[in-house]
């Protein structure tokens, strides 16, 4: 059975990405840590091992960092399009159900989702209907699927606490099984940085 992953990430612009931690780093050094998490995260995808591995983008296709990744990679590059995230989440998800049995979806904001993480996720989806590593902000830094399900994406509170807690009242009201493996950090605030692997500290 095939398995695919999505890598959702945004053009690492100074000013327009990563604008949490500008009180903190800058807009140029914010966008600079924007675009070694993208590369990181691609990495781990590709040491993975999927049978399929895309980079949906936001917003647009025209950064260099996308397409010097795509090149060196041969990946599949694709745009998020409209909507909010759950949209843009599920539109990619469905899409690439349609041609795989199993779909891994991740940001780039979790450094600590390693190719081994990434694999036993992709695993766990030959006995569960969907996978989820939580976030310790109380979202998620990665979701798989079986099949499409668009339940798990509408009337999310996205960018709070609520969001794992909605989505799996979500999964529960929908009678799906679910895995949910350990929480990682996710890299928004500045208090964040200290999960940033040890030889980032430069």
């Amino acid at each position: 059975m095939s398995t695919a992953l999505i890598v959702f990430a945004k053009a690492p612009v100074a000013g327009a990405v990563k604008t949490r931690l500008i009180p903190a780093l800058g807009a140029e050094a914010a966008a600079a840590l924007a675009a070694r998490l993208l590369a990181h995260t691609v990495a781990a995808g590709m040491a993975a091992g999927f049978d399929h591995v895309e980079l949906c983008v936001a917003p647009d296709t025209s950064h260099p960092a996308f397409g010097a990744l795509a090149a060196a990679h041969l990946l599949v590059l694709t745009v998020q399009g409209e909507g909010d995230l759950g949209a843009r989440m599920d539109r990619a998800l469905t899409r690439v159900l349609r041609h795989h049995h199993h779909a891994v979806l991740i940001g780039t904001d979790a450094p600590a989702l390693d190719a081994a993480r990434l694999r036993d996720a992709a695993q766990a989806l030959r006995s569960a209907d969907a996978v989820f590593v939580p976030a310790l902000d109380g979202g998620y830094a990665l979701v798989g699927l079986q099949r499409p399900q668009p339940a798990l994406f509408q009337g999310i509170a996205w960018s709070t606490a609520q969001v794992m807690a909605q989505t799996r009242a979500r999964a529960l009201a929908a009678g799906l099984t679910w895995a949910e493996r350990d929480p990682v950090s996710d890299i928004d605030e500045p208090a964040d940085l200290v999960h940033l692997p040890a030889d980032w500290a430069a």
